[in-house]
C-alpha cells in the first residue's frame, strides 16, 4: 500500500473545561515535504464534517504533494462530541483553535467552505493575537459565508420563525441536501452578532482567492463581492462559477478548488 493510500486514523483533544468540555475529533496527514512546508486546513461549513467530498479531496492532494493536512469535526458535526445546537461561531472558533494550537504548524494554508470561510475570517483575527502562532500562507473561500446569520437569516426570518426563536429558541428550516431540517438557534444568532467581520477592514495577512458560485441559492454572489470591499490590503482573487451551486462539489469545481490552493503551495 502507497503512503498515499493509507487513511490517518482521528484523533481526539478537548475543548472547553469543565462541564462546557467537549471532545473534538480531527484527522492529520503527517507531512513528507518537510517541517517547513505549509500545512492545509480544511474548514466545514454548517451541518458538514471532515468526511465530505471537498475535504477528503484536499486531503488526497496533500498526500500526492508530501504536505502535511488537517482536518476537524467542530462540535456536534460528524465524529465530535457536544450537542449540535448549543454551537456557536465562537464554539467552534474555539475548537478550531485548540486543534490548531495543538499540532502547532508554522505555516498554513486554510481552505473554508461557507460557514467555514466565515471561522476561516475570524481565524485569521485570532492568530494576529498569538505572537509566535500558526502563519496564514494564504485562504481559499469556497462560497464563503462570513456574518450570514445577521446578513442572510435575519432580515428574512418570518413571523412565525421569530416566534419560534422567542418561545423554543430556535427555529426550523428545510435542508436542500438533507432529509433532518437546519436548525438555526437564539444563541448562534445572537453569538453571531458579536463575530462579524463585515463591519470593517478585515487583515488576514495573506492572499485570498473565492470561488463563488452564481447559482448559488443560500449565499448570494452578491455576498461574495460584499466580502471583497473589506479586504483591500489583501491580494483577493474572486472566480465566479456562471453554473455553479453553493456546494461546488462537482468534478470541475474540486478542480477549481484544488487549482487554488496548488497556486498558494507554489509560492
Amino acid at each position: 500500500m502507497s503512503e498515499t493510500s493509507i487513511v490517518p486514523q482521528p484523533k481526539f483533544i478537548t475543548a472547553g473545561e469543565g462541564d462546557d468540555a467537549r471532545q473534538i475529533a480531527f484527522i492529520l496527514r503527517q507531512a513528507n515535504a518537510g517541517p517547513d512546508a505549509p500545512v492545509l486546513l480544511w474548514l466545514s461549513g454548517y451541518r458538514s464534517d471532515m468526511s465530505g467530498t471537498k475535504a477528503v479531496e484536499l486531503d488526497r492532494l496533500a498526500a500526492e504533494t508530501g504536505l502535511a493536512c488537517l482536518r476537524l469535526d467542530y462540535s456536534g458535526h460528524g465524529l465530535s462530541g457536544g450537542k449540535f445546537t448549543d454551537g456557536t461561531i465562537s464554539r467552534w472558533l474555539e475548537e478550531t483553535l485548540a486543534v490548531l494550537i495543538h499540532v502547532n504548524p508554522k505555516r498554513v494554508i486554510a481552505v473554508g467552505s461557507s460557514m467555514g470561510g466565515w471561522i476561516a475570517l475570524r481565524l485569521a483575527q485570532e492568530l494576529g493575537k498569538i505572537a509566535d502562532g500558526p502563519k496564514l500562507e494564504g485562504m481559499v473561500l469556497i462560497a464563503p459565508a462570513p456574518d450570514f446569520t445577521s446578513d442572510l437569516i435575519e432580515p428574512h426570518l418570518t413571523k412565525k420563525e421569530r416566534a419560534s426563536l422567542e418561545e423554543r429558541g430556535y427555529f426550523e428550516e428545510k435542508s436542500e441536501y438533507s432529509p433532518e431540517p437546519n436548525i438555526y438557534t437564539r444563541a448562534l444568532i445572537e453569538d453571531g452578532r458579536a463575530n462579524r467581520v463585515l463591519t470593517g477592514i478585515i487583515q488576514t495577512g495573506c492572499p485570498v482567492h473565492i470561488l463563488q458560485g452564481m447559482k448559488d441559492p443560500d449565499v448570494p454572489y452578491a455576498h461574495a463581492m460584499k466580502l471583497i470591499e473589506h479586504l483591500p490590503s489583501d491580494d483577493v482573487v474572486l472566480t465566479f462559477v456562471r453554473d455553479g451551486d453553493h456546494r461546488l462539489s462537482r468534478p470541475q469545481d474540486i478542480e477549481r478548488m484544488l487549482s487554488a490552493v496548488s497556486a498558494f503551495i507554489g509560492q
